[in-house]
């Protein structure tokens, strides 16, 4: 496993992701699996939860993100069309795919 600095977080490939995620994005820490650490789509979008979490802080980034999670799945949907309508979510594909 290698942690290295990028920029304003650390990259931790190898490192623990839940199952099913190839990443996953924790205040300035991101642990991406081994097979995806190359994907430049999956490290801008884990940067852009690294920016998200600086601008609301830990506390409200997981209130945020959980709450929208929760009422989605609360409203019916599936885990996965749950995480794929959360506004967070959305942002961060936004920005890999632009580039903003």
């Amino acid at each position: 496993m290698a942690i290295r600095r990028e920029g304003d977080h650390w990259l931790w490939v190898g490192g623990p992701v839940p199952p099913g995620a190839a990443a996953i994005t924790i205040g300035r820490l991101v642990s991406v699996r081994r097979r995806s650490a190359g994907n430049l789509h999956l490290l801008r979008h884990e940067a852009e939860h690294v920016r998200q979490y600086a601008e609301r802080g830990l506390v409200g980034f997981l209130a945020t993100y959980l709450g929208s999670y929760l009422r989605l799945r609360l409203r019916g949907w599936s885990h996965w069309a749950a995480y794929r309508r959360i506004p967070l979510e959305i942002d961060a594909e936004w920005r890999a795919r632009t580039g903003d």
